[in-house]
């Protein structure tokens, strides 16, 4: 279903010459007197769905879950990884034994240096475009670091105007600009509204089961259910939000029109949550 949802839905945004993606996690609370598997701390449980979202289909490429306890680092072992295709992480991804392994198989990635990064700079972009504070290629310092990455890295400080904020960059992908670079990471943002979205609109803050497998089993048909609706979205050229989509056909199952029919004659009315601005748009380019 994911593979149908992204062939229909791929496009070129960035055209890097392969497909763009960031990695990230989100947590979800369980009562550990219920869920007593998901142990997350003393008197807490939890799972994480760790995510490999596709950016320019905005379609999730791979899950892995897990109990909350499991660190999102240890989770990078686990990406069914591509030749010539960009991973975007955040901070918690400065696993430097898991990133070299992208330098090795030919993969490229962006990921957000920690504040305590130490890095020896060996050669410089001088004319750097706006907002971009630094651009150097060099080597990690720390010995454990540096064993792990025994390769050349680059380093990117970005001036964010907007947030009046500076980001700074680890990456191995030399041929890009140091503004693609700070776009790539920008893009990010994406997964963190696709968690959001997931948990709001697919319902899975709450569990019919109380099993791992039950839990497992009704992620896995919310995700199901977003690549549904995507498809549906694709074919039927919909001038619809994801949200609408939803709402008539959870208040239409039994209804036997043709889909494009009950789209076409649903008068939807606008609805507080659907028109919140700070929400994500998904499918709209």
């Amino acid at each position: 279903m994911v593979e149908q949802a992204r062939t229909k839905r791929r496009t070129a945004i960035f055209n890097l010459g392969g497909n763009v993606y960031a990695f990230d996690s989100t947590t979800i609370d369980l009562c550990l007197f219920v869920f007593w598997w998901a142990k997350f701390r003393k008197k807490k449980g939890g799972i994480k769905v760790h995510t490999l979202y596709d950016i320019e289909t905005q379609i999730p490429a791979f899950f892995h879950i897990t109990t909350a306890s499991v660190h999102d680092s240890k989770a990078m072992n686990e990406i069914p990884y591509e030749i010539g295709a960009y991973y975007i992480f955040d901070r918690a991804y400065n696993c430097f034994k898991s990133l070299f392994r992208k330098e090795t198989i030919g993969s490229y990635f962006v990921v957000r240096a920690k504040s305590n990064l130490q890095f020896k700079a060996k050669k410089w972009n001088r004319r750097l475009p706006k907002n971009v504070l630094f651009d150097a290629i060099g080597e990690l310092t720390v010995y454990k670091s540096s064993k792990d990455y025994p390769a050349q890295i680059r380093k990117v400080c970005y001036w964010n105007e907007e947030q009046k904020r500076k980001f700074t960059f680890l990456a191995n992908a030399i041929e890009l600009s140091p503004l693609q670079v700070a776009e790539l990471y920008k893009n990010r943002w994406q997964i963190e509204s696709f968690f959001k979205w997931l948990k709001q609109h697919l319902k899975i803050k709450k569990f019919w089961g109380d099993t791992e497998n039950a839990v497992r089993i009704q992620i896995y048909s919310a995700i199901i259910e977003y690549c549904l609706v995507a498809i549906i979205w694709h074919d039927l050229k919909l001038d619809r939000t994801t949200y609408e989509i939803l709402q008539i056909l959870s208040i239409s199952l039994t209804d036997k029109t043709c889909l494009r029919n009950l789209f076409n004659k649903t008068n939807f009315k606008n609805d507080k949550e659907r028109c919140d601005l700070n929400g994500p748009s998904l499918f709209n380019f």
